[in-house]
């Protein structure tokens, strides 16, 4: 039985390691070839560690082991020319895009904030999901197929969360400009029957936040610690529950389906 995503193509940021390789894995799992993309590298002002080539090759073997096709590059967001070969080089293997998932981000917060986190933050999760689409919209559209574009913001891109430092400040104002870029990229795509979406996770079980740094920048302050509680039960939801609400929108069950905001959020933001 075909897959729901059968002879597509996803070109997915940040698939080196947590919703990343999960969304690789689980497109894949439904027919989809992959070009993924990741910085592979450290950023100063990040005070976890960040996801390596090895990382990145284990995305590779994940999406090979259920036969399909994955061309994996080092490209920082960050860098538009960069980011473009690695997605002509993907096209050129695998063929035309109809699936983008924007999902590379960084969480600088940290208990020794620096000014250089703001924009750093604003850099990779706004900047580098603005410069994701970008490449890969010209294709698309030549493509004449149509395709969804899936820009991965937060709850807090749709609350007030995310603390007084440089680095939360900067997360929480890139997040609900993710927002923003994709009520407009909606509208303006349409035309071309390329639908444009953001989801919203609550904590993910993944390395941005299953780390020291992180947990120790939330334990400091009690507030932010009740203000990420979600309403269910849950602390924090799994990476593959992300994968399947991004599943969703990029299939044809959501073919008519644009411009929304998606929280798997567990009712956090019901709560606000």
């Amino acid at each position: 039985m075909a897959g729901q995503l059968e002879g597509k193509v996803a070109f997915i940021t940040g698939a080196a390691r947590g919703q990343g390789r999960s969304h690789a894995i689980r497109l894949a799992q439904e027919g989809a070839d992959i070009i993924a993309i990741d910085i592979a590298a450290q950023i100063d002002t990040v005070p976890y560690p960040m996801a390596t080539e090895a990382d990145l090759a284990e995305t590779v073997k994940a999406v090979e082991a259920l036969d399909r096709r994955i061309v994996a590059s080092v490209a920082d967001v960050r860098d538009k020319s960069a980011l473009q070969t690695a997605f002509d080089q993907g096209v050129a293997a695998l063929g035309l895009v109809q699936i983008v998932s924007a999902n590379a981000g960084i969480a600088p917060m940290s208990l020794h904030p620096s000014a250089q986190e703001w924009q750093d933050v604003l850099d990779v999760n706004l900047t580098g999901v603005y410069n994701t689409v970008e490449v890969a919209i010209a294709q698309m559209i030549e493509g004449g197929k149509g395709g969804s574009i899936i820009l991965t913001s937060s709850t807090a891109g749709l609350t007030g969360i995310g603390g007084n430092t440089p680095g939360g400040l900067g997360y929480t104002a890139a997040k609900h400009g993710v927002v923003g870029l994709m009520r407009a990229y909606a509208n303006y795509l349409a035309q071309f029957s390329i639908r444009v979406n953001t989801v919203h996770p609550t904590g993910v079980k993944t390395p941005m936040v299953m780390n020291e740094a992180m947990q120790e920048f939330i334990q400091s302050d009690p507030a932010m610690g009740q203000a990420m509680a979600n309403a269910l039960p849950v602390d924090m939801v799994e990476p593959v529950d992300i994968s399947n609400a991004v599943l969703w929108l990029a299939s044809d069950a959501a073919r008519y389906v644009t411009g929304i905001t998606l929280p798997i959020d567990a009712g956090f933001v019901n709560k606000r």
